[in-house]
């Protein structure tokens, strides 16, 4: 009878099942922050009711429900998933976005200029400044894949660097809108606006908007766009192997800067629904807001496919809008960063159990050759 090896089945479930490593992260995360909480002497039953809440609606020390809870659940989720998608889709061209935050900002600034002086009329209006939005983080997205694919400048520093040019140049425009101070800009038409009556009635007053359905289409978009057509099927080659892509025939340059220009839309339009959707002016920012980089986190633990991206942006939404209840129940706010930033550093640990996979099955075979 062979021996039963408990150790290397554990290892080869951990390789070949990417959701089992995403869900374990998941709950490594959150038996992290329950010591966590326990540690600094409070009642850890405060961040899963904190939680539940947010998911349900239902307030469980008082028994009130109120569903304006999952709207806005809903509503913090949605940028993090766009720009999840971002990272994901660079990703799976061997890229490693880290100019999601850039592109997001000049899509939030062009979907600002495109609500304040686009033509006011219903639906074309807010449709062309998300368009704008997503135009404009293509070109910021697609200026590193060219510098990659034209000079082999190295993505990730180029993108560091060009966040820090998208933030100042978006102060420098707004703040010279009239009527603009150093705040914000003069209120939106309300043609440019992303709400929706339906989604803010069904969800009580929630800022729930037409931004739901633009991210669903956006999700839709990224798996057709990876997993059916030669573009993807390209994207993904390049990704896997530049050589032998360019040996196939594929143009691997050209890859290179469609995958960041595709990625650059998605973080922006990230931006212009933010823009549009959460508040009634445009605004002047005076710090990057994060999104570009909680949505590489979003994408490592979604394993950058669509539906793991999506999951992955509304858990990440989940304990975004838990923060402040969890005050509320005595429980420190930071916990949640916390807890997401426990769940990259175990995602980045798979890279060490392939490597102790694989020294295991070279060691297997080792013996057996020795036999």
């Amino acid at each position: 009878m062979k021996k039963f090896d408990v150790r290397g089945r554990i290892l080869d479930m951990f390789t070949k099942s990417e959701s089992m490593v995403s869900v374990t992260v998941v709950f490594l995360g959150f038996l992290a922050g329950t010591l966590l909480v326990l540690m600094v002497q409070r009642n850890p039953l405060g961040i899963y009711s904190a939680v539940v809440q947010v998911v349900s609606g239902w307030d469980l020390r008082r028994g009130i429900h109120n569903v304006r809870y999952i709207g806005e659940w809903i509503v913090a989720s949605l940028p993090l998933i766009l720009c999840g998608l971002s990272m994901g889709f660079a990703a799976k061209t061997g890229l490693f976005n880290i100019g999601a935050e850039g592109q997001y900002i000049v899509g939030l600034t062009a979907a600002q200029l495109v609500g304040l002086f686009g033509p006011q009329v219903p639906i074309v209006h807010w449709a062309l400044a998300c368009l704008a939005g997503a135009c404009a983080g293509a070109v910021w997205g697609g200026i590193s894949g060219w510098l990659k694919a034209r000079f082999s400048v190295s993505e990730v520093v180029s993108t560091i660097m060009m966040n820090y040019i998208a933030f100042y140049a978006s102060r420098f425009i707004t703040l010279r809108i009239p009527g603009a101070n150093t705040f914000r800009t003069p209120p939106f038409p309300e043609t440019a606006r992303l709400s929706s009556r339906f989604l803010e009635s069904i969800t009580n007053n929630s800022r729930l908007g037409y931004g739901l359905f633009l991210v669903i289409g956006a999700v839709f978009l990224y798996w057709f766009i990876i997993e059916k057509t030669t573009l993807g099927f390209s994207l993904r080659a390049t990704g896997l192997n530049k050589e032998a892509a360019r040996y196939c025939g594929i143009n691997v340059n050209a890859s290179l800067t469609t995958a960041m220009s595709i990625a650059g839309a998605f973080a922006g339009l990230a931006g212009a629904i933010v823009s549009l959707g959460l508040f009634p002016t445009g605004r002047v920012l005076s710090v990057q807001e994060g999104y570009g980089f909680d949505g590489i986190a979003v994408a490592l633990v979604g394993n950058c496919t669509a539906l793991g991206i999506s999951m992955s942006g509304l858990l990440f939404g989940m304990l975004k809008s838990a923060q402040p209840l969890m005050q509320s129940r005595q429980i420190p706010k930071e916990i949640t960063s916390i807890i997401m930033g426990l769940m990259v550093i175990f995602i980045s640990l798979r890279a060490g159990v392939k490597i102790l996979a694989d020294w295991r099955m070279k060691e297997k075979v080792k013996k057996r050759s020795n036999q």
